[in-house]
């Protein structure tokens, strides 16, 4: 159960933490010309046929603009007093983060349904809807003191409900960028656009927040690429197989991409168009990403790049893996396809 700030905070209500938010996010009478400029690339150049799901993916684009600038105002590292169902301390910025998307989706009208990774549980943001969001609101708040590129994953699925679904499910998915450029990444499946395959696509807000620019038209990764991101990597002391893996890579020169945030590390693939991340558990080192915030929706847009993914420890895509429970945990790994086979070869050998 999660504890409720007397502020709002956590409730998902989309209500201000009193002493911690800034009023520009509400404020900027720039949302118009956003939605506009977004909504143009979605129709006119991918061919979105449904109006619902082009508001939607603008409600995403509000929600990244209004973080973006959230993260702009930030100066203290103060803790609200409560933790989230993952047992971590909740950041009064985690909170305002997490606010943020609530209420965008509120003003959306198109969504019925919400769950994230502070608010984990499905949370009614609209009788009249037609998708529920799962996402996490700032992934890499560990970081963010560092000054390091952090981000939002947003996985959108038809109907009322997130629980009992796959990642397959999906209409799109999107992941944000906080650096020294704001960018969102959207995964449409061909069934979502008029193009009649999938695409992955990067939109740069630009012009002191005015508007989304198309800034990278059909992101594809390739089969090979000799760079690599290993999460946990202290379940290498006592998960052999991983050991050998990560040895594996050091010893071929690949390339270290990592900043331990999952949203720069897999973008980064998305960047450069190749390259593999893992997060693999051990019996010491449990699993922690979510199969609904963050490894479904993400696994999305890897697979429609023409990426790969897979369980863990089972050779099963992540996007058919059904979410039992809103706080389900697994390891992963995503990427090019026969990097990919090289973790399975490690992995999956006894």
């Amino acid at each position: 159960m999660v504890e409720v700030d007397p502020s709002g905070a956590g409730d998902g209500s989309g209500k201000k933490c009193l002493t911690h938010s800034y009023s520009v996010v509400d404020e900027d009478h720039l949302a118009e010309k956003r939605v506009e400029s977004l909504t143009k690339i979605l129709t006119e150049q991918y061919g979105v046929p449904d109006e619902r799901l082009v508001k939607a993916l603008c409600a995403l684009g509000e929600a990244t603009a209004h973080i973006a600038v959230l993260l702009m105002n930030y100066v203290e590292h103060t803790y609200a007093g409560t933790q989230n169902n993952s047992g971590d301390d909740q950041l009064h910025l985690d909170i305002d983060c997490d606010n943020a998307v609530f209420a965008a989706l509120r003003n959306s009208g198109v969504f019925s349904i919400a769950a994230s990774e502070e608010t984990p549980v499905e949370t009614d943001v609209g009788s009249e809807g037609s998708f529920s969001l799962g996402f996490d609101p700032l992934d890499g708040s560990s970081i963010i003191d560092a000054n390091f590129s952090v981000g939002s994953i947003y996985g959108i699925w038809p109907g009322k409900g997130v629980l009992n679904r796959t990642g397959r499910e999906q209409v799109a998915a999107a992941v944000a960028l906080y650096g020294p450029r704001t960018t969102l990444c959207v995964a449409l499946p061909s069934a979502s656009n008029g193009k009649g395959k999938d695409h992955v696509l990067e939109v740069t807000l630009v012009r002191n927040r005015i508007a989304w620019e198309l800034s990278r038209d059909d992101i594809v990764i390739q089969p090979d690429g000799k760079v690599f991101a290993p999460g946990n990597l202290r379940a290498t002391n006592d998960n052999p197989q991983y050991d050998a893996l990560v040895k594996h890579w050091i010893s071929n020169r690949y390339t270290l991409r990592y900043s331990g945030g999952m949203v720069p590390d897999v973008y980064h693939i998305f960047a450069k168009s190749k390259g593999v991340f893992s997060n693999v558990s051990s019996e010491k080192a449990k699993a922690k990403l979510r199969l609904l915030y963050e490894v479904a929706p993400i696994g999305l847009m890897v697979e429609c790049a023409q990426g790969v993914t897979t369980h863990e420890f089972d050779d099963t895509s992540v996007l058919d893996i059904t979410i039992g429970d809103l706080d389900q945990r697994l390891g992963v790994c995503f990427g090019s396809a026969n990097e990919v086979a090289i973790y399975k070869k490690f992995m999956f050998t006894s």
